[in-house]
């Protein structure tokens, strides 16, 4: 019986015609189950857990120095999450490099200042602002809608300045006196960014309400008339009175349901609708969200302002 191969003595990420050479491995045993492979030539020990940190390292074995990891892939790599394992690693190379295509890594050409990125692994990674930037040039050339790239875009760039506490002050330089392609999507992104969101979705519902001309704002903070601390809104029309929240499946908790309920409850005492917004209207009913908020505005009844299982103690419909 043959005895399964070590790999122990690899690296965690290598490149397979290296480690041949090298005799560290042999072509049988790279098509084996001790490895497996990230890209065309590159792969990682069966024992090591595939992050996209990992994939980002292994991805700059091929890329040439001049090569530029960013975007979501800068962020993640840098510690703000924005991709999953298995997403395509970002890079940006100059306009005249000839690099890929490669499965599994997606290039754009173009260009970017050395005072934009530092060295990594061998290649370069964005700094900050370039990175912030990239978020949203990484939408063109246009595969969707404009709104559809702003729903995408606007939350990854709303996270990523929440974490690295950036403001449209910082972002201004890099984002006007440049032609990039997409950069007027990449400008008008800036101004709909808010770093006060806390989630990815609740920022796509601003993108939703603003499509449909209505300004909400994150965070509301709502006060008693006295001046007591009462409760604070995902968002809130503040000269309408009217809240729009986002319940995602950890609403679902019977403590967190109890929780929104006596919330909400207190802030209608101060004349606050609610318009309540799942992960199913978010995916599928644009329209129906707007129109909620509008008929909310007018303190009429619509599907979304309606009592859902486990809110019928708070009068979201007669409001």
């Amino acid at each position: 019986m043959t005895r399964p191969f070590d790999s122990s003595h690899l690296p965690d990420v290598f490149r397979g015609s290296v480690a041949r050479k090298a005799g560290l491995i042999t072509a049988s045993q790279l098509r084996g189950s001790s490895v497996r492979r990230l890209f065309q030539d590159v792969y990682t020990r069966a024992d090591v857990e595939v992050t996209h940190e990992l994939r980002c390292r292994g991805a700059a074995l091929l890329a040439p120095p001049e090569a530029v990891l960013t975007g979501r892939s800068a962020a993640t790599v840098q510690g703000v999450e924005l991709a999953k394992p298995h997403d395509p690693v970002e890079m940006v190379v100059p306009e005249k490099q000839r690099f890929g295509p490669i499965v599994g890594i997606k290039i754009r050409r173009t260009e970017i200042k050395p005072e934009e990125s530092k060295p990594w692994n061998g290649i370069r990674i964005a700094r900050r602002t370039r990175v912030a930037l990239d978020l949203l040039l990484r939408l063109s050339p246009r595969r969707s809608g404009w709104v559809r790239r702003l729903r995408i875009g606007v939350p990854d760039l709303d996270q990523f300045m929440r974490a690295e506490k950036l403001s449209d002050l910082h972002l201004n330089r890099e984002f006007y006196g440049r032609r990039n392609r997409g950069i007027r999507l990449a400008r008008h992104a800036l101004r709909l960014s808010d770093p006060r969101a806390e989630s990815p979705p609740e920022s796509e519902v601003r993108i939703v309400l603003a499509a449909g001309g209505i300004t909400a704002t994150p965070q509301v903070e709502v006060f008693s008339r006295t001046g007591h601390f009462i409760a604070r809104l995902d968002l809130g029309d503040k000269e309408h009175k009217v809240a729009i929240e986002y319940d995602g499946r950890w609403h679902n908790t019977p403590e967190q349901r109890a929780h929104d309920r006596k919330r909400r409850r207190r802030a209608e005492t101060e004349g606050w609708r609610f318009v309540i917004v799942t992960a199913e209207d978010l995916a599928n009913d644009f329209k129906g969200i707007v129109d909620a908020v509008w008929r909310a505005r007018r303190g009429a009844v619509s599907p979304l302002t309606a009592p859902r299982p486990g809110q019928e103690g708070v009068r979201m419909a007669r409001v």
